[in-house]
Formats: structure tokens, C-alpha cells, sequence
């Protein structure tokens, strides 16, 4: 049944003045002695240039020293009415509700990055955290209609764009293509503030905000085509490597041997591959996507399905011009990376660029690869013990007081393992032959065989255990589980070695690398250094390693399947490593 509503009374008016007035009375003559201990007071100032994302728990505001306590949601406890102290009472706990608690200690950043910047109305310029060609850590970078902008009152102070971007197309080496990677102010673009603000900027007077978008956090930019990125070698061991070489160092991020999980550099929010499809950063095995999900879960990943997304929001020629802007970005390019003295003239490696400038500054810890290695393991299944090896054996030598140079002999002056040099005894060393007999590229049939049997005779003579892995039979987890307690990697030049990235690194990990003679690539030899590992190439029955590194070279064969391998080669530099001799 609904009520009927009726009118109010002259009778109703009077009792509820009668009933205000004597509520009045009594709340001004009973109020001083009322407990207003409950009340709460709801601050919500919020400063107009920094907000605290709640979503991205490691970007603070900076510390504010007035009492407004700007960029702060706070709940405010008003002073109490001054009271009588109570009377001391000897050796007696107070009372539950009146006990003192610990103040909560606030949840610090692992580094103190950058506060996050309203941009509705305020357009930060752009600075750059660090730089080495093809790997630049920006922050406040901008993106409208496909062009990265940087803001700035001192555009010479900033790289040439050549060193930090490209057009993003497939390399290939030519004049023309060199050419048409060259990037121009279509790509990478410099805005002065003010013309920042004519282009983005809201009318004050109408009360508009600027027409940027704030893309919050840490974001991974990598501006290359699938060219590279869809393999194993190419997107793990030199793009992953140098993006996590550069983000470790960049932040002076320190890895402890007791925790070498863990690292104080920032998390990464994301990744944009802005110039490579869904497909275009997989791999056909599937590791990229194995390792890049396990090393880092969190993280989001576009695509250039995605990157097109955001170009065309900011395109439209009927809007006013709008704007992405991203807090910090660490954006690569391939192409800018070659056209530095390491990468260009050296190594041909662009992780290259990134670990040598960081190296040369000081920025990286012996165990800064350890945090991606050990999470990867650790969602493969990898046991603690194992992910110590490298620990462990390091440890073990430092606390060796008598190690003798030169190579370990047995009494009959065979070579045998020198635990003062590796740390690692007979049963924690580890001998795979990742055997490519099934693919293109491999060993002449009969060499293979007796490379076999002679590692086996080895193994047995010292007590090691050998694994000759035919991967395509292997799931990714028995694969990284054999890598993860490798001490030696050997094989034919392959896409297979690129699991030396997770290896432990003892002071005797090594990856022996067989070529077809006279022939040489950079790939595994540069990883294996840049971890702390010593790389052999062996041709036929000789091999050569640092300072004697061979001249990059492809011959007839390179490719081939009769590549030739001498067995006593092999065994002779596995057994001198282990016994101490060819240190790094």
C-alpha cells in the first residue's frame, strides 16, 4: 500500500521549531564535554602539477614541505580538547584500546623515479635519464600522429635523431636502404614549450585542460620490424639483453649474490612493438614469448596493430591536434644502434651498445643478467640449488686461499678438474652437445659420431655427466632445465646456443661454438663474453678464442651439412677449461 502524503500543520511547524530549538540548546551548553574522538575529516586538496597514481605504486609525487600536504588523499584526526594527564600507573601495560602501535612504515620505490605529472595542465618538457646509440631512456616524450616529439627549451643538448630512431624498415645493405632508414622529422620531431602548448595546449580563459594523454609508468618502445625480432638468438640474447643491460644500469640497480632474483631497478609496465605485428616478436619454437611472459608478468605488450591505434586517435584533420605522452619510455632502434662505433664497427651486436656504455659507467653488477635468468628457471621449474650454481662456485673460489696456477694433473699427468679454479666439483660439471644432425647446417655424419663417443669416454674417465640434446625432442621446460646445470655448451653454429643466456656463470662456463673452417659469426661469441663466459671456435681440428678472435667470415659451407669436426680437438679445450688453464 503506498502512503498518501498529507500538509503539513500549523501543529507539525511548531513541534519541529520546538524540536530544533531544544536541540540547540543542548548541544551549546553540552558540547565541550562531548568525545569527538570518532569524527573524520576527509581531506581531498589535490595539487594541480603532481598526482599519485594509486595505480602505479612507483611513481610518487615528491615530499611537500607546506601544510596544504598537496597530492595527498589524507584522513585528518582534529586535536583533542586539551585533557588532565592521568596518573602514572607503575609497571602496568595500558589499556588495549589505548596502546601506542608502531607507525607503518611507508612502501618505498625501489629507485625514486620521476613524480607523475598532471599533464591536463602542465606539459613537462622531455629529458633524457641515459643514452647509447639505439637504447635511450626518455622522460615525458610525447607521440601524435606517428612522430615521437621532444619537448624542450634546448634541443642541442639532446642526441642527433639519427643515434635514437630510424623510419623502422627492414634492413638490408644498400645505399638506398640506408637511405630510407635515416630518420626525418616525420619520426622524431623537437617542440619548444610553447609550441608544445600552441599545439596541445587548452584555452585557460575557457577553462580547457590540454589534450594530452598520459600513458603512466615504464614503457618499453622498440622501433624494428619483425626482420629480426621473430627469432630466438635476435630477440632474447641482443634485443631483451641489451633493453635489461641498459634498464639495470640506467637505475645503478644492484643484484646481491644472497638474493641475485631480485633487483631494485623500476618495474616495466609494458611493451610496444611499434613497427612488428602479434607474430612479428614470436619466435617459431616459442621462446620469445615464453621468456619475455616469465621473466616479466606483469607485463601488458601492443602490438602495431596497437601503435596504429594510438597514431590514428591523435590524426584526426577534423580535431584539434592531441597528444600521447608517456612518463618514461626506454625506446631502442636497431638501426640507430648500428650506426655506433661498437655495434657498426665491431660486434654487430646492439646489445653491444647498451652493455659497454653501462660497463664503461660502472652501472652493472656481475650478477645483473640473474633476475630475467632466474625467473625464467624458476617458471620452468628450476630447483634453488641449481639456480646457485654460479653463486656457489664463485663463493667456494673466493674462499680458496691456496690456488695454484696453471692446470690440475692427476698422478699420471692427465688433466683433471682444478676446484680451485672452477669451484665445482666433478659431479656438479655439466657437458652439452646440442647436436644439429636434424637440421640444416650440421656435422658430417661420422664426425658427429666420434665427437659423441669421445665426450663419453671424457665424462666417464673425470665423472661428469654429459647431455647431447636433440632440442626438437625436448619440451622447453627439459631444455632450460639441461642449460640451467650446463658448465659447457657445445654445437654447430645454431639458433640452439642461444640457451647459453641461461647457463650458470661459473668461473669456468664456456660455449664451444664448431664452424665450418675459416668461417666465423659474431652472435655467440659476444653473448658468451658479455655474461663472463669463455667462447671457443673450433675449426676442424683447431680453435681459436680471445685475443685471437677470427674475422667475421661466411665461406661455401657455412651453411652446409658436411661441416667437419676433429673429436681430440673438442676434449683437449673442455678438459684444459675445466683444469684451469684459458682463463677470461
Amino acid at each position: 500500500m503506498v502512503g498518501i502524503a498529507r500538509p503539513r500543520t500549523l501543529r507539525d511547524v511548531a513541534l519541529i521549531c520546538l524540536g530544533a530549538a531544544a536541540m540547540h540548546f543542548l548541544t551549546s551548553f553540552l558540547g565541550p564535554f562531548a568525545d569527538h574522538s570518532s569524527s573524520i575529516i576527509v581531506k581531498t586538496q589535490v595539487s594541480s602539477e603532481y598526482v599519485q597514481d594509486a595505480g602505479q605504486p612507483n611513481v610518487f609525487a615528491p615530499p611537500q614541505h607546506d601544510s596544504s600536504n598537496h597530492g595527498h588523499l589524507d584522513v585528518v584526526q582534529p586535536p583533542p580538547a586539551p585533557a588532565p594527564a592521568p596518573a602514572k600507573q607503575p609497571d602496568s601495560a595500558p589499556a588495549r584500546d589505548q596502546r601506542q602501535l608502531p607507525a607503518q612504515e611507508l612502501i618505498k620505490p625501489p629507485k625514486d623515479l620521476p613524480a607523475a605529472v598532471d599533464t591536463s595542465t602542465t606539459i613537462p618538457e622531455t629529458t633524457i635519464l641515459s643514452h647509447a646509440p639505439g637504447w635511450t631512456l626518455f622522460q615525458n616524450i610525447y607521440m601524435s600522429n606517428g612522430t615521437m616529439y621532444i619537448v624542450t627549451s634546448r634541443p642541442s643538448s639532446f642526441p642527433d635523431i639519427s643515434l635514437m630512431t630510424s623510419t623502422g624498415l627492414p634492413a638490408e645493405n644498400t645505399p638506398e636502404n640506408i637511405a630510407a632508414r635515416m630518420p626525418t622529422a616525420d619520426d622524431m620531431a623537437f617542440l619548444t614549450p610553447q609550441e608544445a602548448q600552441d599545439r596541445w595546449g587548452g584555452d585557460a580563459d575557457k577553462l580547457e585542460k590540454n589534450r594530452i594523454w598520459t600513458v603512466p609508468g615504464n614503457t618499453f618502445i622498440i622501433n624494428e620490424p619483425s626482420q629480426f625480432l621473430d627469432h630466438y638468438y635476435h630477440f632474447c640474447a641482443e634485443w631483451l639483453f641489451g633493453a635489461w643491460a641498459f634498464w639495470q644500469g640506467a637505475w645503478k640497480a644492484a643484484v646481491s649474490p644472497d638474493s641475485a632474483a631480485k633487483t631494485d631497478a623500476p618495474p616495466v609496465h609494458r611493451a610496444i612493438f611499434a613497427n612488428a605485428g602479434a607474430h612479428g616478436w614470436r619466435d617459431r619454437p616459442g621462446f620469445n614469448s615464453y621468456v619475455f611472459r616469465s621473466a616479466f608478468p606483469a607485463l601488458t605488450v601492443e602490438v602495431l596493430e596497437d601503435w596504429d591505434d594510438r597514431i590514428i586517435a591523435t590524426s584526426s584533420p577534423t580535431a584539434p591536434a592531441r597528444a600521447w605522452h608517456f612518463d618514461i619510455v626506454l625506446f631502442t632502434d636497431r638501426s640507430a644502434s648500428f650506426r655506433g662505433p661498437i655495434c657498426g664497427s665491431q660486434t654487430q651486436r646492439i646489445a653491444a651498445e647498451a652493455t659497454e656504455h653501462m660497463r664503461k659507467a660502472g652501472n652493472l653488477t656481475k650478477l645483473w643478467w640473474e633476475p630475467v635468468r632466474r625467473a625464467v628457471l624458476r617458471f620452468a621449474g628450476v630447483d634453488e640449488r641449481t639456480l646457485d650454481i654460479g653463486v656457489r662456485a664463485d663463493a667456494a673460489v673466493a674462499a680458496n686461499t691456496r690456488m695454484q696456477p696453471g692446470a690440475a694433473t692427476g698422478a699420471d699427468g692427465s688433466l683433471k678438474n682444478n676446484l680451485a679454479v672452477s669451484g665445482l666439483y666433478d659431479s656438479d660439471i655439466v657437458i652439452t652437445y646440442i647436436s644439429r644432425q636434424a637440421s640444416r647446417r650440421h656435422l658430417l655424419d661420422p664426425d658427429h659420431a666420434a665427437l659423441v663417443e669421445a665426450l663419453e669416454e671424457m665424462c666417464k674417465r673425470h665423472g661428469w655427466e654429459l647431455n647431447v640434446v636433440e632440442a626438437e625432442k625436448l619440451s622447453k621446460e627439459q631444455q632450460l632445465a639441461i642449460a640451467a646445470r650446463t658448465t659447457v655448451m657445445l654445437g654447430v653454429h645454431g639458433n640452439g646456443l642461444t640457451h647459453l643466456i641461461m647457463m650458470p656463470v661459473t668461473p669456468v662456463s664456456t660455449v664451444i661454438e664448431i664452424f665450418y673452417p675459416q668461417g666465423f659469426a659474431q652472435d655467440y661469441h659476444w653473448t658468451a663474453h658479455a655474461l663472463g663466459m669463455r667462447h671457443f671456435a673450433i675449426w676442424n681440428d683447431t680453435y681459436r678464442t680471445l685475443p685471437n678472435k677470427p674475422d667475421v667470415s661466411y665461406p661455401d659451407g657455412f651453411q652446409g651439412t658436411e661441416i667437419p669436426v676433429y673429436a681430440p680437438t673438442v676434449v683437449q679445450v673442455i678438459e684444459e677449461r675445466i683444469a684451469g688453464l684459458h682463463p677470461l
